[in-house]
């Protein structure tokens, strides 16, 4: 067995988020949310080294010696999958890895609401994931795939950087490309994607105009889009993919945006009450035709009431989310006020 074998290991039985390994100090764990020490001796620069030398290519390490930083998954059959980021620091190497589970979970066992499998059925439009790093994103949209997967005869195209979580061909076809490794950028990748008759495309990330531009276009032609976003909420996700451009662009981007967005999920982890695991609490926006016509018009301030009041059509703001995970007995009422966008509207409805 590798040396950072046995490490991930007794991370993943910790139910550890992440792993830390930074020289001068012994290898962190992050536990529902907060990092904790390990038992294990203290890193030197020798042992980071050799860890990621054990699972690293000579590729990697040539990309590593040349950038000063390089993302890649990594695998322990039965165990788990990771998201491993290396990266240089003071002169030596330190190690991000995520704990990615070689299972897709299901919507139902994230506890996310129904909706979210309206915005998966649909047959085409875009459908944006969106929250900061480490808010569970991609897990939301793996799963969104998974039941894609599971009821619908279609043919997938993932774009990822890196690739998570496996998909195993069930009623679809699932082709999943790496960045850097499969192809060479999003906006390549995503260009050629339109030629290989997708049915649904996964965005790892919308990082620029020209990748937003053809996500928006590919949405427009009949395409499912899913995307994320590295956004706080609905309104500023929507905010984001006008401001990309330039301001001679930016109503016809509305206007794009107006016909063929169908729901923002914005989403953060909040560790639970019994310090096992973390839950999401999620603001949820459906395109409705008053929530197109605020898009179209540039009025996203109006956005929040709107999700404040659009219930019945399945959205959710982010302090009824916190709400209803402090009333179950989910998370505590201080974890959730601190997550609060508006405390004092939370405080009105934890106690209301």
């Amino acid at each position: 067995m590798k040396t950072i074998d046995s490490l991930l290991e007794a991370a993943v039985l910790a139910q550890a988020s992440d792993i830390h390994l930074t020289v001068g100090i012994s290898p962190i764990f992050r536990v529902g949310g907060s990092l904790q020490g390990t038992r294990y001796p203290k890193l030197a620069a020798k042992d980071t080294e050799f860890m990621v030398r054990e699972i690293t290519t000579q590729e990697q390490q040539d990309k590593l010696q040349a950038l000063g930083e390089i993302d890649f998954a990594y695998s322990i059959a039965g165990l788990s999958r990771f998201r491993v980021n290396v990266f240089k620091q003071r002169g030596s190497l330190a190690v991000a890895i995520r704990v990615v589970s070689e299972q897709v979970p299901t919507l139902e066992q994230l506890g996310h609401p129904e909706v979210l499998k309206t915005l998966a059925r649909k047959p085409r439009g875009l459908v944006l994931a969106a929250g900061p790093t480490g808010s569970g994103k991609s897990t939301t949209l793996a799963a969104m795939l998974d039941l894609i997967n599971t009821e619908r005869a279609c043919h997938i195209i993932t774009l990822e950087d890196p690739i998570e979580y496996l998909h195993n061909h069930k009623k679809s076809i699932i082709n999943q490309r790496q960045i850097h490794v499969d192809t060479r950028s999003f906006v390549s990748a995503l260009r050629a994607a339109l030629r290989e008759d997708p049915d649904v495309i996964l965005v790892g990330e919308l990082r620029d105009a020209e990748t937003i531009g053809t996500a928006l276009t590919a949405a427009e032609t009949g395409h499912l889009v899913l995307a994320t976003l590295h956004t706080g909420d609905a309104a500023q996700s929507i905010d984001r993919i006008i401001d990309v451009f330039p301001p001679y662009q930016q109503q016809q981007i509305r206007i794009q945006l107006s016909l063929t967005l169908q729901g923002i999920v914005a989403q953060q982890l909040v560790p639970n009450r019994d310090a096992a695991g973390r839950t999401a609490a999620m603001e949820v926006l459906v395109a409705t035709p008053a929530v197109r016509n605020i898009i179209r018009e540039g009025k996203t301030h109006q956005l929040i009431s709107v999700i404040q009041t659009g219930a019945k059509s399945g959205m959710q703001a982010m302090d009824m989310s916190l709400r209803d995970l402090y009333r179950k007995g989910i998370v505590t009422y201080e974890e959730a006020l601190a997550r609060a966008i508006d405390q004092e509207t939370f405080i009105r409805l934890a106690n209301g």
